[in-house]
């Protein structure tokens, strides 16, 4: 009997093996040119370069191959990735979704300040705006939506006392997007626009008293060098990497092709950002503060502010008040109400405006 059970189990192994062979077989040679994020932080690293450069081509049986390379190292900014994916530039864009808002304000409904306070929240906001997320990107930059992953917690990195939300006020405070800036200046603090490679040296020479990025994406540019408070309010989100590819030359692929490309997405590649996201939050906060284990290098000493909940109420409060109007008059009543039927209806919030 057990020899019967090892042969049925090593025939359903190899079984399974040539179905996914075939599969992968069946599919038409495909070459793309991908665009990915910052190719300095972990997301780049880790999950984009690995899953567009040797994932997706190996688990098609080399049927697709993609020529790998990064906004920032290709001289770009941010903001310059859509527009130029609309041309054909490339293939495939991956850019921060708050980079884009000048052109697809739509795109910020995806991520405001304290609308998800953790990981498992963002990522069904996330799912459930996804559809309204694709018809924005077709509609602005001729695009189709490929995948949305989040970089860890955006939280504040001070280089200057304080002691929680109220001491913000009157800061000049870095913010990641519009709505960040926007959030910020409604409890009190001035939002500053800055890129994000600027942030170090302007901390250090005290052009500003603080400002907001992801934990680990902090940590690995070495805001902690330059920083002394590190408070890891939700502040600006979950600064979401969208990428998108041409919707020509998505139309030009064939459909098995298109079918294995956002199955193999959603599966390899935003399924492990998104469960990762907490772990790499945690592991930012204690690289940054010496409080935990910091596998990625030497620990910080940042003191660490823990928010309360007050701190929490009153943000949410300034998102309810402020932020949302705010972003509801920027975009048409359509996509106001969209937004309340997806995302909004996730966090119980309805955005009145358009």
């Amino acid at each position: 009997m057990k020899s019967f059970l090892k042969y049925t189990v090593a025939a359903v192994g190899v079984a399974v093996v040539a179905t996914a062979s075939a599969s992968a077989a069946e599919l038409q040679d495909t070459d793309l040119t991908y665009v990915g994020s910052w190719s300095s932080l972990s997301l780049f690293k880790n999950f984009e370069k690995p899953f567009w450069g040797e994932t997706l081509p190996d688990d098609s049986g080399g049927a697709i191959t993609v020529q790998v390379s990064t906004f920032d190292q290709m001289g770009l900014a941010g903001a310059e990735v859509y527009r130029l994916l609309q041309k054909g530039v490339f293939d495939i864009g991956a850019t921060v979704a708050d980079y884009t808002v000048q052109d697809a304000p739509e795109l910020e409904g995806l991520d405001m300040p304290m609308i998800a306070p953790d990981v498992q929240k963002a990522w069904d906001v996330a799912k459930a705006y996804k559809p309204v997320l694709d018809d924005a990107l077709k509609e602005r930059f001729n695009a189709k939506l490929v995948s949305v992953v989040p970089y860890p917690a955006q939280v504040v990195f001070c280089n200057t006392e304080i002691s929680g939300l109220e001491d913000l006020k009157g800061k000049k405070i870095r913010a990641s997007g519009r709505t960040t800036a926007e959030f910020l200046e409604a409890i009190g603090a001035e939002g500053i626009t800055m890129a994000f490679n600027e942030v170090p040296g302007a901390l250090e020479r005290k052009v500003i008293d603080c400002a907001v990025t992801g934990s680990l994406s902090g940590y690995s540019s070495g805001w902690h060098e330059v920083s002394t408070h590190l408070y890891p309010l939700p502040v600006g989100g979950w600064d979401h990497v969208v990428t998108a590819v041409n919707l020509d030359k998505w139309e030009s692929l064939d459909p098995a092709v298109r079918d294995f490309i956002l199955k193999e997405a959603e599966e390899k590649l935003e399924t492990p950002v998104w469960e990762a996201a907490f772990d790499e939050t945690k592991e930012g906060v204690a690289c940054l503060t010496g409080k935990g284990e910091c596998a990625r290098g030497e620990a910080g000493d940042m003191v660490l502010v823990e928010p309360t909940d007050a701190d929490y109420a009153f943000a949410r409060e300034k998102l309810e008040q402020d932020v949302l109007p705010a972003w509801a008059k920027r975009v048409s009543a359509d996509w106001v109400t969209r937004w309340n039927e997806t995302a909004g209806k996730v966090v119980g919030l309805t955005a009145n405006g358009g």
